[in-house]
């Protein structure tokens, strides 16, 4: 990957570094679920250290993560939550909640139904599916790291329509238990993960309606994600800010400003980090010397790389290998919005690998 070379004529999309991330996805899924309400009803669920994913299959209801504004999202609307803070979902916002959990343990069903009163005559129908997703890989985990705490891909978009086909399928596995019924959840979870991701990249928006911030919004704009390419399929070559920025047809300085409102790190910084995480993800897989990287990504020698390595994750190649996901998680949390350890070096001199 690192001295992968690659002619601009020859680049697919802007959205291929989400691919170099996907390619290498290493997710645990959570058992597909669902809820089936009538009536006036409203649950809370505590705090999770996951994604979510789901769909709206019928009817209407109202979802909000603690600190926000609920929204409301009608049949066919699919949606993300990526917050860590509890969140609610309720058919309307005057009902008072109760605990989810309790009512998840006491069901026998993967489908929990809910009537709040006797009779579901002229009431409507609520019915809600999903998984959940925990990251494995730490670069994963932080590259993705940046979406906002819930993200509604609404019903009517070419995004949903992507994602629609899978949603019968979701229904069908949490209906019945049949062959292969762990295997076939764990999978569609997977896979509309990674549609609702191609739909967030493709122009969907935060539920407060402004376009996406962070990593995953800088794809979807063309400049700066077809410089986010050409750092992906060319890491190890010296770029400074001004070459990425005239292939990127901006002049050094509107480059720079603008690479760093979306993406929250200078241009060569991210550079770095990128090379330094896509190298940490070969490492944790057991099969690489670090000597073989260093030379993979561009550096000079095995020392240099490892002081690079050092200096930009805390930990040295070897305690990276062997550091449960947690640790590494928690030792780079933040990346890659917040700056947690500049380079001693200055900007310009931060595409050079040795830097």
């Amino acid at each position: 990957m690192g001295n992968r070379s690659a002619s601009v004529n020859d680049m697919k999309s802007p959205a291929e570094p989400l691919s170099d991330v996907l390619a290498s996805l290493n997710v645990r899924t959570g058992s597909l679920s669902g809820l089936e309400a009538w009536g006036r009803w409203a649950l809370r669920f505590g705090v999770h250290e996951h994604i979510k994913i789901g769909a709206v299959l019928d009817g209407s209801c109202w979802l909000g993560v603690d600190g926000a504004d609920p929204v409301r999202f009608e049949t066919g609307d699919c949606f993300l939550l990526a917050a860590r803070e509890s969140f609610a979902v309720s058919g309307d916002l005057d009902t008072p909640y109760r605990s989810a959990e309790e009512l998840y343990k006491r069901s026998d069903s993967r489908i929990v139904r809910l009537r709040e009163t006797r009779s579901t005559a002229d009431q409507e129908r609520t019915l809600i599916v999903g998984g959940s997703v925990d990251f494995l890989d730490a670069t994963v985990a932080l590259l993705l790291g940046g979406l906002p705490p819930m993200v509604a891909i609404r019903a009517g978009t070419a995004q949903a329509k992507a994602i629609q086909p899978l949603l019968g399928m979701f229904l069908d596995e949490v209906s019945a238990v049949r062959l292969g019924t762990s295997v076939m959840s764990e999978r569609l979870t997977e896979i509309l993960f990674i549609q609702a991701l191609r739909a967030v990249v493709a122009g969907a928006h935060a539920t407060d309606g402004t376009a996406l911030p962070g990593w995953l919004g800088a794809l979807g704009d063309p400049r700066i994600g077809r410089a986010l390419l050409l750092m992906h399929q060319q890491a190890g070559r010296p770029w400074t800010v001004a070459t990425l920025g005239a292939q990127a047809g901006m002049s050094r300085a509107s480059f720079a400003a603008r690479f760093k409102e979306l993406v929250g790190l200078p241009p060569l910084v991210y550079l770095q980090r990128w090379r330094i995480l896509a190298a940490g993800r070969e490492l944790r897989r057991g099969e690489r010397t670090v000597a073989s990287l260093a030379s993979e990504w561009g550096y000079s020698s095995e020392s240099a790389f490892s002081t690079a390595f050092k200096r930009i994750t805390g930990l040295s190649p070897a305690q990276f290998r062997s550091a449960p996901p947690a640790a590494v998680i928690a030792r780079l949390d933040g990346w890659p919005t917040v700056p947690f350890r500049l380079p001693a070096a200055s900007d310009e001199r931060a595409g050079s690998p040795d830097a």
